[in-house]
């Protein structure tokens, strides 16, 4: 590395071929890119090439190796695509991820904290079971919900930032309105009637800390309002369930088919509210359809029922058209609840949520109480990047991005899980796979967290016993660990099989 002043490390370019030791004679004749986009990673991973690195112009580099430029301009791209390399124009390629370390260049996993795999995936749902997730580390995680944060675009955030702060009144950094910016309540109204047809006043929005804050503070009314009872899909969202939960609401079970929710047994189980994920239900992945809609319609509006609508990831869509939010046609029924957790970054703690017209006032003082609102300035800066148009690019770049990664593990499950029924790929940041094979997928997951490969076992997210599956997550994962991590658990499987277990 290039010093100023010794001692003072400044970042610089690497000298491409001395640097990683590239020997360009290993590599296949009809693979070199392939080649030199694992030797990066590889140089990556062991910190040879440190974060922030600005690695050789691609013209420079193909005549340090004496191969053409599309060798390494091709490289380069497969390693951007994977979140570990940044394009920057005349700035050059920067370093902005790094994959784990290799199996064989560190020690053997183990796990933060006391519990053993086994303990992890089969505690009691009543446990606090998100507690004993946190604890296991895994060096491929397909938990589902995580996002590409490396894909996070932080150039084009700190121009809108720095934007900001130069126009911001000083009046602006005192205590604002507890329903959030007036720029940003007003950018959310514009991107939910362009992208979920959902027609609504900037006053009708509340900007909350995500979806988790809006489901604590829309239960804090529930109960104050004499519900008690909230109906989930089963399967569903186990983080809802123990959210719900903790306001001191029952959760009754309502079952999922291939056409959504059944509306049948929503009546039965005589709830007055039920929280649904319509448009990709997590986690099978079924979008509700037509009949059922309907259906809930008519619930809704016979016995004044209302519906928690989280719309959780509706924008990631890959083979299929768009389904309008529930909102959009049961304004005085639906609690909407939107967020850009999995369009930009969970570590914003940003998001939206209408409510019905009765409801309004009563979650606006539940919200001011909790925390007299949001910070000012991200959602000063989210406005922007929503009317900037900068929030659709993003939005489209992830889309080409989730697509190669959904369809690596597709590929992956057909190759090494063919017992493997695949659920819910059309969209989303997740898949779903049962088997018929009568195993506890318990012991699956445990199993693999063992061979520091973490998944969610289906039975995590149903409150009746269900035939076994795991709930996949790919978004955050590049290709290379996607096909490693499926393979890994095709291994795990035949190894079980053969064991009788």
């Amino acid at each position: 590395m290039n010093r100023s002043n010794e001692g003072t490390p400044r970042r610089s370019i690497v000298s491409g071929a001395d640097f990683l030791h590239l020997a360009i004679e290993e590599a296949p004749s009809g693979g070199k890119s392939e080649w030199l986009a694992q030797q990066i990673r590889l140089a990556l991973a062991d910190r040879r090439l440190p974060m922030g690195s600005r690695l050789p112009a691609t013209r420079v580099l193909a005549g340090e190796l004496g191969v053409s430029r599309g060798v390494v301009t091709e490289a380069y791209q497969r390693l951007a695509e994977d979140g570990y390399l940044d394009g920057r124009g005349r700035n050059g390629t920067i370093v902005v991820g790094a994959p784990a370390a290799t199996a064989a260049a560190k020690p053997p996993p183990t796990l933060v904290g006391p519990p053993s795999p086994r303990s992890v995936f089969t505690a009691a749902p009543e446990a606090d079971v998100f507690d004993l997730i946190r604890t296991a580390r895994a060096r491929i995680d397909f938990s589902p919900g995580l996002p590409d944060v490396a894909a996070f675009p932080r150039a084009a955030w700190l121009r809108e930032e720095r934007r900001v702060l130069d126009r911001l009144a000083a009046s602006d950094l005192g205590y604002g309105d507890p329903r959030g910016t007036l720029a940003l309540r007003v950018a959310v109204a514009n991107w939910i009637a362009r992208n979920r047809g959902i027609r609504a006043d900037p006053g009708e929005v509340l900007v909350v800390a995500g979806t988790a804050q809006t489901l604590t503070l829309v239960g804090q009314v529930l109960r104050d309002d004499g519900i008690s009872a909230v109906a989930i899909e089963d399967p569903g969202s186990l983080g809802a369930r123990q959210h719900l939960r903790n306001c001191r609401l029952d959760t009754p079970p309502v079952a999922v088919d291939s056409e959504g929710v059944r509306v049948d047994e929503l009546r039965a189980t005589g709830a007055a509210a039920i929280f649904l994920t319509p448009a990709h239900q997590f986690p099978t992945g079924v979008v509700l359809r037509g009949s059922r809609r309907s259906e809930l319609t008519h619930w809704a509006s016979e016995s004044g029922g209302l519906i928690i609508e989280d719309d959780y990831d509706a924008e990631h869509r890959y083979d299929r058209t768009p389904v309008p939010a529930l909102r959009s046609v049961l304004a005085n029924n639906v609690f909407y609840a939107g967020s850009v957790s999995k369009l930009l970054a969970p570590a914003l703690r940003i998001g939206w949520v209408l409510a019905p017209p009765k409801y309004r006032d009563a979650l606006l003082d539940a919200k001011r109480f909790a925390d007299l609102g949001n910070a000012a300035l991200p959602q000063l800066v989210l406005a922007r990047f929503m009317e900037s148009g900068a929030l659709e690019r993003q939005l489209r770049h992830l889309r080409r991005h989730h697509r190669r990664r959904r369809d690596t593990m597709v590929k992956a499950i057909a190759a090494h899980l063919p017992g493997a029924t695949v659920h819910g790929a059309a969209a989303g940041l997740h898949l779903t796979i049962t088997f018929e094979a009568g195993f506890a997928d318990t012991d699956v997951a445990a199993a693999a967290l063992a061979r520091d490969v973490k998944v969610h076992p289906l039975s995590w997210h149903c409150q009746r016993p269900r035939q076994p599956g795991l709930v996949l997550g790919y978004a955050a994962s590049p290709p290379t660990d996607i096909s490693e991590g499926v393979a890994t658990l095709g291994d795990v499987l035949r190894r079980m099989s053969a064991s009788g277990t």
